[in-house]
């Protein structure tokens, strides 16, 4: 990819910031569409923004799609449903739309495994057929459809990527959340309960979107990115005091205690409409599993996920 020919949304994000400083490594300047002050070689505007998205994409190449309304948990009113309907349904299909009209060869929409239903105890790839069941998935599916027509409307190569929970310095979700308690002491050891949980590193993740847009293979395809390893709920736990140097911990909170505190917590939510540390939805989080297998995008394209989870926690907790 040439100087000045890379669009990033969202290149101040967690994400984008680790997408641009990879790029700029590389001798790549690429334009950044932001909502705040712009700087040198940023173009100011919204996904709302439709001459902003025309300008941002004038004479760009490759369009990475990272901007969006992060999801944390699921929508509590109709306000936050709605948010996610306009950002990441309708903001996606606009950049979409001005990619094309600006003749882009490929664009990369950064989608998320929440855009098909919770796998349950099973492993799932692309193919799972459950359909999402937030708001902020169902949003990412009606957007990875949008955006996959508007490619094949105006020949431009679209990859959509649905990376698994992403972590790494810097990064502000759940597992990072998670870091900062087990640090201070007041994260409860969990049960084992022999769940398994994927993830990426922000790295691999950058990987994996430079890959897709560089490969014409990945034309009109759908990839789950994400580690082959799983760990459970307990094993992040363990893990994460490790590499924090602190002690092993022999003893769990049993499982019933953990369920009878969410209900707890999701009579308080719904009394007053906002979040509590601890639910239903969280505590699933914790002790049910989530896996996705990345399978097809290391079969049809050789990416591999390169770093070791207790590198990358190593990583996550020193950035």
């Amino acid at each position: 990819m040439s100087r000045h020919r890379v669009l990033v949304s969202g290149g101040r994000g967690f994400i984008g910031r680790r997408l641009v400083m990879a790029l700029r490594a590389d001798g790549v300047a690429p334009r950044v569409l932001t909502r705040g002050e712009p700087g040198v070689d940023e173009v100011h505007g919204d996904l709302a923004d439709q001459a902003a998205l025309d300008l941002a994409c004038s004479g760009i190449e490759t369009v990475f799609h990272c901007a969006g309304h992060a999801h944390a948990f699921g929508a509590l009113g109709a306000d936050e449903e709605a948010r996610h309907w306009q950002v990441n349904f309708e903001g996606s299909r606009a950049l979409a739309e001005a990619a094309g009209r600006a003749g882009v060869a490929s664009f990369v929409f950064l989608s998320s495994v929440k855009a098909v239903g919770e796998p349950g105890e099973g492993c799932v790839d692309e193919g799972w057929p459950v359909p999402p069941e937030s708001a902020y998935g169902r949003a990412k599916r009606a957007a990875e459809a949008a955006v996959l027509a508007a490619g094949e409307r105006h020949g431009m190569r679209v990859t959509v990527l649905r990376p698994a929970m992403v972590f790494g310095a810097g990064g502000r979700g759940n597992l990072e959340r998670m870091a900062n308690l087990v640090r201070r002491g007041l994260f409860p050891p969990l049960p084992e309960t022999g769940n398994r949980r994927s993830l990426v590193h922000v790295s691999d993740l950058v990987a994996a979107m430079r890959l897709v847009a560089a490969d014409s293979r990945a034309a009109g395809r759908t990839y789950i990115v994400a580690h082959p390893v799983t760990p459970s709920g307990r094993g992040l736990y363990d893990i994460l005091r490790q590499s924090l140097g602190m002690p092993p911990v022999g003893w769990a909170v049993p499982r019933a205690v953990l369920h009878g505190l969410a209900r707890c917590g999701d009579a308080v939510e719904g009394l007053t409409r906002r979040r509590v540390p601890l639910d239903s939805e969280a505590l699933d989080r914790l002790l049910g599993s989530a896996c996705y297998s990345p399978a097809r995008i290391e079969a049809e394209l050789g990416w591999r996920a390169r770093m070791d989870l207790q590198a990358g926690l190593r990583e996550m907790l020193n950035g």
